[in-house]
């Protein structure tokens, strides 16, 4: 009997260690486990955490990068173009459009045209061509032939500046000719926009002639020499 309690009490003494032990070791090795975990949990955190503030800084660097290179061009192209304008060069080229043209009948000279050109408002440009293109029609034999007079390349028209050029519709004698109501002046031959400017009265024309550009309008009245 006694062997028996003794067995049993040996039994039960050996199963609450064992209880004891496992406890423990449960015990032990939680905080061990959580511990682990925890690191992993913030490595995963501070990755995202340092992605936003890298993209950050390069964001910000490319766009100071950026702002700096506009103004570095901006200021480069301002300064090319002031030079361009100021450096020498001549600057615009007048086109007929840019210029309001006025005509004019003399009595010198057996009587001509005298055309005035102005730079329309707000324009300034270079007339650099010296002698107009002029024609009376659209006959080879209608256009006006340079006679060398006056001339001034090249002419800056701005403002209240103006130039003039002499038109003599007529250099032979007698009544032969072709009678015409107006006159296409055009600074060059090429320009696209040429101005047609109405006579005072039809004119006989017959071996036109035209000066070069003036400032002094006492330079274009149209004679052969």
């Amino acid at each position: 009997m006694r062997t028996r309690l003794a067995n049993r009490s040996a039994r039960l003494l050996l199963a609450a260690a064992a209880a004891t032990a496992l406890a423990a070791t449960t015990t032990a090795c939680g905080p061990e486990d959580n511990g682990a975990a925890a690191p992993a949990a913030s490595t995963s955190t501070d990755a995202p955490a340092d992605a936003p503030d890298g993209k950050e800084s390069g964001t910000g660097g490319t766009d100071s990068g950026a702002e700096g290179s506009g103004s570095e061009a901006g200021a480069g192209a301002d300064k090319g173009g002031d030079k361009g304008a100021g450096g020498g060069g001549v600057g615009q080229s007048c086109g007929t459009n840019d210029l309001d043209l006025t005509l004019t009948p003399k009595s010198q000279a057996g009587g001509y045209y005298q055309v005035t050109a102005k730079a329309k408002s707000g324009i300034t440009c270079y007339l650099d061509v010296n002698t107009p293109s002029v024609s009376f029609g659209s006959d080879p034999e209608g256009v006006a032939s340079p006679v060398g007079q006056g001339g001034e390349d090249p002419i800056k028209l701005t403002g209240s500046a103006v130039a003039y050029t002499g038109i003599s519709p007529k250099t032979t004698k007698g009544d032969a000719g072709v009678e015409f109501e107006n006159v296409i002046v055009s600074v060059t031959d090429e320009d696209p926009n040429p101005a047609e400017l109405a006579l005072p009265e039809p004119a006989v024309v017959e071996k036109p002639i035209v000066t070069n550009w003036s400032t002094n309008p006492g330079e274009t009245v149209p004679v052969i020499v």
